[in-house]
């Protein structure tokens, strides 16, 4: 019975060797299905219901799975062409409005990606081994269609590589390895994820305090120039020791500018470009202070990134050093690394 947490994943640097089940790392809302029948629960990775925000995905479910089952996968948004993966898109599908919901469903359906099972019928399947798991839960799937979906697996090491290396130009960040012979364990980091690294030059343009310090840095903000000269914000970084956090506030105080000098003062941003303010009416921003102070882009930070989400850094991004060598204005998008381009439906089949 719902709630039941999702077992977890530990972070490393290289794909292991030895007997593991190797997967694409899904970039979408991690779920756990319980269905019984005409019941259906869409469990959150926090444990919350997510059932309400993908009616499409109920009755898919309702279509395509067992009749009695619990069934680990991930929500996912392709984009309407269906050759990546739309996190961003995703998101806007968590809304209030049951309106909003069912237009969405309609014009940016989701899809479950399953890959793990955790019941069937009358029978716990978590104490028995993954490798049991997946033939199970691939013999119960075997007749499921779009937009219900089986993962890709593979116990070749060569061939997760290939994944690894291609699967990214779909929207995928990388790889899970699960232990053959491991149980599901809710809850615990028992799996290893790989993920890509990389590493950036980006022009620090301001900075917000850190929570109720107003003397110490919360998180830097980080511009990318655009061909035609326009700073872009393109993310954060924030993981700084306390003191840290102080010596910065200090440091970047001769920085200090105001808005009318900076290139992301309200008045003058054209439409559609990229500041920090983009992000201040967002449901998922509610209730957090976004504002900042400006500084002259004079700084360049190198920094360490997963992937992109479009124009910006998928997650918040980790310090690496300073780059006093750098100018600024040659802190531009021609340096990131584009991935090879995979089309999403090459890896989901039908």
């Amino acid at each position: 019975m719902p709630p039941v947490a999702p077992m977890l994943a530990k972070p490393i640097e290289n794909i292991p060797t030895g007997p593991f089940s190797f997967e694409p790392k899904w970039d979408g809302f991690r779920s756990i299905v319980f269905r019984d029948g005409e019941e259906v629960e869409i469990g959150s990775r926090n444990e919350r219901p997510m059932t309400r925000y993908f009616p499409e995905v109920v009755d898919a479910i309702k279509a395509n799975l067992p009749e009695r089952c619990v069934v680990d996968g991930e929500v996912v948004v392709p984009d309407p062409a269906g050759r990546r993966l739309e996190f961003e898109t995703l998101q806007q599908r968590i809304h209030p409005a049951d309106s909003r919901v069912r237009l969405l469903a309609e014009r940016t359906p989701a899809h479950f990606v399953a890959f793990d099972l955790l019941a069937l019928g009358d029978r716990d399947y978590t104490r028995e081994p993954f490798a049991g798991r997946r033939r199970t839960l691939e013999e119960s799937l075997a007749g499921a269609a779009s937009p219900i979906h089986v993962t890709p697996a593979t116990t070749d090491r060569d061939v997760a590589d290939r994944w690894f290396r291609t699967f990214e130009g779909a929207g995928l960040d990388g790889l899970i390895a699960k232990p053959l012979d491991g149980t599901y364990q809710p809850g615990k980091r028992v799996m290893f994820k790989i993920k890509h690294v990389r590493t950036a030059d980006c022009v620090v343009a301001g900075y917000r305090v850190y929570r109720n310090e107003k003397q110490a840095i919360g998180s830097l903000l980080l511009g990318l120039y655009e061909e035609l000269g326009q700073l872009a914000n393109v993310g954060v970084v924030g993981a700084f020791p306390m003191e840290q956090r102080r010596r910065l506030f200090e440091e970047l105080q001769p920085l200090v500018t105001t808005f009318d000098q900076h290139p992301w003062n309200w008045a003058n941003v054209e439409p559609g470009a990229r500041t920090p303010r983009s992000a201040e009416t967002s449901r998922w921003s509610a209730g957090k202070d976004l504002s900042f102070v400006p500084l002259r882009p004079e700084r360049v930070v190198e920094v360490r990134y997963d992937h992109m989400e479009g124009p910006r850094f998928r997650h918040t991004t980790q310090f690496v050093r300073w780059r006093t060598d750098r100018d600024p204005l040659s802190c531009t998008f021609a340096q990131l690394q584009e991935p090879v381009r995979f089309d999403l439906e090459d890896i989901l089949g039908s």
